[in-house]
C-alpha cells in the first residue's frame, strides 16, 4: 500500500472522484443557467448563429440577452475542459481494472458531445420544444453519469443487501424523476406554463380543466404526475427506513424533502405569474432531486452487488445495516 501511495496509485481514484464531482457540480450549475436563459427569453439572444453570436465572437456590451446566452455557452466550454480532465484521470486509474467506472466517464463524455450538438440545433432551429426537452434531458443524464462515477470511486458497502422491492422502488423513482423533468420541459415548450393560474387547482377550482383547452390539461397532467411521484417517494423513504442502512435512508429522505420543496417552488412560480427567479429555482431543485436519486441508485447497486468493484479506496459510512426485507 505504501508503494502504491509513493507511485501515485492510491491518489488516482481520488483524482477521478474530485474531477467527476467538480464536473457534476458545474453541470448542475449549467442546468440552472439554462433555466435562466429560458425564463429570461434569452435562448435566441445570439440569433440563429452558433458558435458565433450575432456574427461576432463576443456580443456587444449593451445586449443583455446576448450576454446571457453567450455566458451559457462559455459555461458549457468550461464543463467540456473539466470533462476532458476527468476522462484523462479516469483512463489512467481504471483502464486495467474496474472499467465500469471508466465506462461511466466515457458515456458522460459522449453525452456532453450530444448535449452540445443539441444545444447548437436548438439555436439554429429557433428553439423547437422537442429539441429543447432533449437538450435538458441529455444534461440531466450527463449529471447522472458523472455522479455515478464519483460514487463508484469512493463508496464501498460494509454489508451486502439483497435485491428486493426496495431496490425496484429506488430505480423506479429515479426514472420517474427524469420523466417529471422532461414533462415539465414540454409544459414550457408547449406554452402551457401559465395555462393554470391557480394552485393546487387550475382555473375556477377545476382539477382536470377539460373545458379550458389543451394547454390547461397539459399543465394539470404535469401537476398530477408530480403528486403521484410525491406519494411514491414517501413510500420509498418509509421502505428504505425499514430495510436499509442509515446512509441510504438519509439520501432517500434528502431526495424526498428536496422534491417537495421543488413542488412548493413550482407553486410560487405559478402564483407569481412566472417570476424568473422561481422558474430557475424550480429547475435547480428538480436537478437536485434527480442528482440525489441517482446517488441513491448507485449506492443501492453497490450494496446489492449489481455493481461490483475491486479498488481499495473507500468511503465508509458510520452506520449499521438494518434487517433486510
Amino acid at each position: 500500500m505504501q508503494a502504491a501511495v509513493r507511485n501515485g496509485g492510491a491518489s488516482k481514484p481520488h483524482a477521478v472522484f474530485l474531477w467527476s464531482l467538480a464536473t457534476a457540480f458545474l453541470t448542475a450549475g449549467l442546468i440552472v443557467f439554462g433555466a435562466v436563459v429560458r425564463v429570461t427569453d434569452s435562448g435566441l439572444g445570439c440569433g440563429n448563429e452558433w458558435p458565433l453570436c450575432n456574427g461576432t465572437i463576443i456580443p456587444p456590451l449593451d445586449n443583455l440577452t446576448a450576454w446571457i446566452e453567450w455566458l451559457h455557452r462559455l459555461f458549457a466550454v468550461l464543463i467540456g475542459l473539466c470533462g476532458l480532465m476527468t476522462l484523462r484521470v479516469a483512463w489512467r486509474a481504471y483502464r486495467k481494472q474496474d472499467t465500469v467506472i471508466l465506462n461511466a466517464v466515457l458515456v458522460s463524455a459522449g453525452l456532453f458531445l450530444l448535449q452540445s450538438a443539441l444545444g447548437a440545433l436548438v439555436v439554429v432551429l429557433d428553439l423547437p420544444p422537442t429539441f429543447v426537452t432533449l437538450h435538458l434531458g441529455t444534461a440531466m443524464l450527463l449529471l447522472g453519469g458523472l455522479l455515478m462515477a464519483a460514487v463508484m470511486t469512493r463508496y464501498r458497502p460494509r454489508q451486502r443487501s439483497r435485491v428486493s422491492n426496495t431496490t425496484t422502488l429506488i430505480y423506479a423513482n429515479t426514472f420517474l424523476s427524469l420523466v417529471i423533468i422532461l414533462t415539465g420541459a414540454l409544459v414550457r415548450g408547449s406554452g402551457a406554463t401559465l395555462a393554470c393560474v391557480e394552485w393546487p387547482t387550475c382555473i375556477n377550482g377545476s382539477v382536470l380543466p377539460l373545458e379550458y383547452g389543451q394547454l390547461a390539461v397539459i399543465h394539470m397532467i404535469h401537476r398530477l404526475a408530480v403528486a403521484v411521484m410525491g406519494l411514491t417517494l414517501v413510500l420509498l423513504t418509509w421502505q428504505v427506513w425499514r430495510t436499509r442502512d442509515r446512509l441510504t435512508f438519509q439520501i432517500s429522505l434528502a431526495a424526498t424533502v428536496t422534491y417537495f420543496a421543488q413542488a412548493g417552488v413550482g407553486a410560487f412560480y405559478v402564483l407569481s405569474v412566472g417570476a424568473p427567479f422561481w422558474g430557475a429555482a424550480h429547475v435547480g431543485m428538480a436537478a437536485a432531486t434527480w442528482a440525489l436519486l441517482v446517488v441513491l441508485s448507485a449506492v443501492e447497486a453497490l450494496n446489492t452487488g449489481q455493481i461490483q468493484l475491486n479498488t481499495s479506496e473507500t468511503w465508509n459510512p458510520q452506520s449499521e445495516a438494518l434487517p433486510q426485507s
